[in-house]
């Protein structure tokens, strides 16, 4: 069977594309293997390691052979990665601690991300950094941070931006994953309420696991669970940011967006599927897995193309700006919790 031209001229072009591609891929997935064995080596935050070795190999982003390949996994692998992390999402789990803690979840979702709006016009930061590191706090850390910048309209501080969020995010989250079980012992919190304020507030899932198990079993498990529902809602605020873009700053030239980006329906489809049973619990281990060496592999991808020169531009009203947020997140958290009965 002879092929039409066309259909020979595109899979040349692709076999030419995924030639291009490879040396910069396993570039980004030799750094997250080497941050993953780190951080279980020495209990260093994975997400932290990867983005620490990312910029230390920035030279790499640099026109080369590899450059195509990072600039790849930065873009498409992230968001693949946050796509199938809707494997772990179910309407059960978001049904399972009651209406009251999840509208707390929601509550903390918007008022932290007005608040950090509001107070980034008031110190002179812009919108979108406001919007990008209020998302990453209110959701889920490094994954909403680059989830809601992959929808971002993009411009010369972009890059930088992200780079700055996922490592102010994930700083954070390490600090508050030694501060927060002293917190709630302190505050005389059972196992189930402390759980729920970790899961509540702390930012990257690995060290609301680490928080929660430390103080029991059954913080741990409350605490991840609260956390897969802040999670969930990663898919709807990445299409409202998108629609209001699209609003504020209307494409009036080439090919418009569209309101739902592809990721996010996938985020959504696997997250049906989970809430129908459909996908076996091996299959959503292995999408779970899947996910987090993906979005490991996109963030040191992002780290070897953007230069640390420019991290340190973004100036003391950004680090005031994410550590407010932080504060403001665990506080709105602090006066839910003392208005709801979490105990067994």
């Amino acid at each position: 069977m002879i092929l039409p031209p066309r259909v020979l001229a595109s899979g040349q072009n692709m076999a030419g594309r995924a030639k291009s591609y490879f040396p910069g891929v396993m570039v980004a997935v030799l750094v997250a293997l080497a941050a993953q064995f780190v951080a279980e080596h020495h209990g260093a935050p994975a997400m932290l390691m990867a983005l620490l070795f990312g910029i230390a190999l920035n030279f790499l982003g640099e026109p080369g052979p590899t450059a195509a390949g990072i600039g790849f996994t930065a873009r498409s692998v992230l968001r693949f990665g946050v796509a199938i992390l809707g494997a772990r999402i179910s309407v059960e789990m978001l049904t399972s601690l009651g209406w009251g803690m999840i509208g707390l979840l929601v509550a903390g979702v918007v008022a932290t991300i007005l608040f950090g709006v509001g107070l980034a016009r008031l110190i002179g930061q812009g919108p979108r950094f406001a919007i990008l590191t209020a998302g990453s706090v209110a959701i889920c850390g490094a994954s909403a941070a680059m989830a809601i910048a992959a929808v971002l309209p993009k411009d010369d501080r972009s890059e930088r931006n992200l780079l700055f969020t996922v490592l102010g995010v994930t700083v954070l989250s390490t600090v508050a994953m030694i501060l927060y079980p002293i917190l709630t012992d302190a505050l005389g919190f059972d196992d189930v309420t402390a759980g729920a304020f970790i899961g509540a507030t702390v930012h990257d899932v690995a060290q609301v696991v680490g928080a929660g198990f430390s103080i029991s079993d059954t913080a741990g498990e409350t605490s991840t669970l609260v956390k897969l529902i802040r999670v969930s809602f990663l898919a709807p605020v990445v299409i409202i940011i998108t629609i209001w873009w699209q609003h504020a700053e209307p494409q009036t030239e080439g090919k418009r967006p569209p309101i739902v980006p592809a990721f996010v329906l996938g985020f959504l489809c696997l997250a049906t599927l989970n809430s129908l049973g459909l996908i076996p619990a091996p299959i959503g281990a292995l999408l779970a897995q899947l996910s987090s060496w993906a979005l490991l592999a996109a963030i040191a991808a992002v780290g070897m193309k953007t230069d640390l020169r420019n991290i340190i531009k973004v100036g003391g009203g950004a680090i005031a700006l994410i550590v407010a947020e932080t504060l403001f997140l665990a506080g709105l958290v602090l006066a839910g919790i003392s208005f709801l009965d979490l105990s067994p």
